[in-house]
């Protein structure tokens, strides 16, 4: 009997696990690389960083995802770099060699090159940044609420800034909102006519995929929970005192939260294939590299023009891309030349703007309110990995509804040094 052929899969993200589920019946050897040992569920990374659930909600352990098959291995380790001549994936554990390579390594924080504002905004792409997130916000108000005499330093520290008006954007935004009104009840000593929740978009319109009634919904439900909504709004620059915009204005504040932009996995430039000004490879209709046709690229790694323009970066396309990519595997491990070309079917798009808030655009279904909201739990608790995880969340969503309340404002980071 011969060796199997091995296919290396590069990221654990909804891309990577759905070509590794989808091959793994298969006769292969599967091989996924991720630095962590877990699939995270990023739509949900928001309620994370605002203490709305616990890191384990919304990850789901790798090995336990494909504990009933052999053949699929998972190499915890940092991939660094791919040698497409050798067939090998380079990582700080040593070279793995593939007959087959999906790279699908996802995508970090795009910061436009502006350095001080990668240095002193928070970007929201793991679960450390988003837990991050969480210590510092409530740190704010610990903080704020010891400076009795200094109202400069109260509204800096209690000014809490977005800057992106896509759906990460919005939905921080409005996370925070709540966040602020449960705390309100908490800090009788905290003025809170001082807080400031600002979204900052540089075009003129938040979630560009909906369309202008939705778009508009969304914009007067977080203007009526206190967040100030600044379209056509450019970032300058950044330090630990605020930010500049290009109009010359400073805000004052000492948590900026980073949600305009992403760009690929470094890895993927490694490939030595063009690349677009994001750091995606540019793929044919099959989704194979040019000059590698054993190594696929998906999701946030994939340049594929469609209409004229390229896919954006969102999970329904990377799941679709992933299930193409191990069909045209297998029909290569069978000899067979004859691939299928990819066509992204878009089925809409959701977004949560906090509690019984949300719009949804599907087809003819374009609403925005309370049957939104109830949709777009619905179809996310759906989508979550394992029965633990539906459970959990939605109880913490259901109690939540009821009681307004939120559990998870725990700080994580204090040292022990500072507890004597």
């Amino acid at each position: 009997m011969g060796k199997k052929p091995h296919v290396v899969i590069v990221g654990a993200g909804f891309g990577g696990i759905a070509v590794a589920k989808k091959l793994a019946k298969k006769n292969l050897d599967i091989t996924i690389v991720d630095r962590t040992n877990y699939h995270l569920f990023q739509p949900l990374l928001y309620q994370v960083s605002t203490s709305v659930l616990s890191t384990d909600d919304i990850s789901y352990p790798i090995r336990a995802l494909f504990r009933d098959y052999d053949n699929v291995e998972l190499f915890m380790a940092k991939a660094q770099s791919i040698d497409g001549k050798r067939k090998v994936v380079i990582t700080n554990h040593g070279e793995i060699s593939y007959d087959y390579l999906v790279v699908a390594a996802g995508a970090t924080n795009n910061f436009f090159g502006m350095e001080n504002v990668e240095k002193y905004a928070y970007g929201m792409k793991t679960i450390p940044e988003a837990l991050h997130i969480r210590n510092h916000v409530l740190h704010m108000f610990e903080r704020a609420n010891k400076q009795i005499d200094n109202e400069e330093a109260r509204r800096k520290m209690l000014t809490f800034i977005c800057v992106g008006g896509g759906p990460t954007g919005v939905e921080e935004a409005g996370a925070i909102a709540e966040l602020v009104a449960i705390q309100r009840k908490e800090y009788p000593n905290l003025n809170f006519d001082e807080v400031s929740i600002k979204l900052i978009e540089g075009t003129d319109k938040v979630l560009p995929m909906m369309p202008p009634h939705l778009r508009q919904h969304t914009i007067n439900v977080l203007s009526a929970r206190g967040v100030d909504v600044m379209l056509n709004t450019q970032v300058a620059d950044c330090n630990e005192d605020g930010l500049f915009l290009k109009d010359g204005t400073f805000i004052p504040s000492r948590t900026v939260i980073w949600a305009a932009g992403v760009k690929a996995h470094k890895l993927a430039s490694t490939i030595g294939t063009e690349c677009d000004r994001a750091g995606r490879v540019i793929v044919g209709p099959t989704l194979q590299v040019p000059g590698y046709p054993e190594i696929f690229a998906i999701g946030d790694n994939a340049h594929f023009l469609q209409d004229g323009r390229p896919l954006p970066t969102v999970a329904p396309v990377a799941m679709q891309q992933a299930l193409l990519a191990a069909d045209n595997i297998m029909h290569l491990c069978k000899g067979e030349s004859q691939l299928h070309t990819f066509k992204y079917v878009d089925h809409g798009a959701m977004a949560t703007i906090g509690r019984c808030q949300a719009v949804v655009n599907w087809g003819v279904v374009k609403i925005g309110g309370f049957a939104a909201w109830m949709i777009w739990m619905f179809l996310h608790l759906l989508r979550l990995e394992g029965a633990h995880a539906d459970i959990t969340v939605g109880t913490k969503w259901f109690w939540n509804f009821v009681s307004g309340t939120r559990l998870g404002r725990i700080i994580t980071n204090i040292k022990l040094e500072d507890e004597e």
